[in-house]
């Protein structure tokens, strides 16, 4: 199974994401599992990509060209596919992946994601998406979720919704479903 991560590349952010980051990045590996992920160094993508490397996994890398041109590509992807724009990274990762898995992050994640689910509502395709609420995370973003449901913008009968795992463990018995 090809499984996306979207996460933060920031080098500035607690060690604690970094290490569940790196976890999942094992875990995938130890279990014949490709990870699928933006190709970049910094913050949890190093670190989910390193954990997979460690247990000699398959790694695939999607970077656009203006983050080579940063010096933020990484040396660890078994396969590297470079791609123009972030959009066209997006797609590519979109079609590459069985699975989406959603770690703490910043605009490029929240934007990665939104747009898994957009096209997911749309339908588009039918992968699932796990959204990792590590510590409350992602509280407020699930609380507008809410407002958006309770007011009527998602409709009542979704097509499309993402699955939320409230830790690492519960991410895990999610992807082995």
């Amino acid at each position: 199974m090809n499984i996306a991560v979207f996460c933060s590349s920031s080098h500035l952010i607690p060690e604690k994401y970094k290490l569940e980051a790196y976890r999942l990045g094992q875990w995938i590996a130890e279990n014949g599992h490709t990870l699928v992920y933006g190709g970049a160094t910094g913050g949890l993508m190093d670190s989910v990509s390193e954990g997979s490397y460690s247990k000699n996994g398959n790694i695939i890398g999607v970077i656009p060209k203006a983050v080579i041109k940063m010096n933020r590509q990484s040396s660890l992807p078994t396969e590297l596919i470079t791609v123009e724009t972030m959009s066209e990274r997006k797609a590519k990762m979109k079609l590459l992946t069985d699975v989406f898995v959603v770690l703490p992050g910043s605009f490029g994640t929240l934007d990665e994601m939104l747009d898994v689910i957009a096209s997911g509502v749309v339908g588009e395709h039918k992968k699932p998406l796990i959204i990792v609420n590590q510590d409350g995370f992602y509280n407020l973003f699930l609380q507008q979720i809410d407002l958006m449901r309770n007011e009527h913008f998602i409709p009542a009968e979704e097509k499309y919704k993402p699955l939320i795992a409230t830790d690492f463990e519960h991410c895990l018995a999610l992807l082995n479903l």
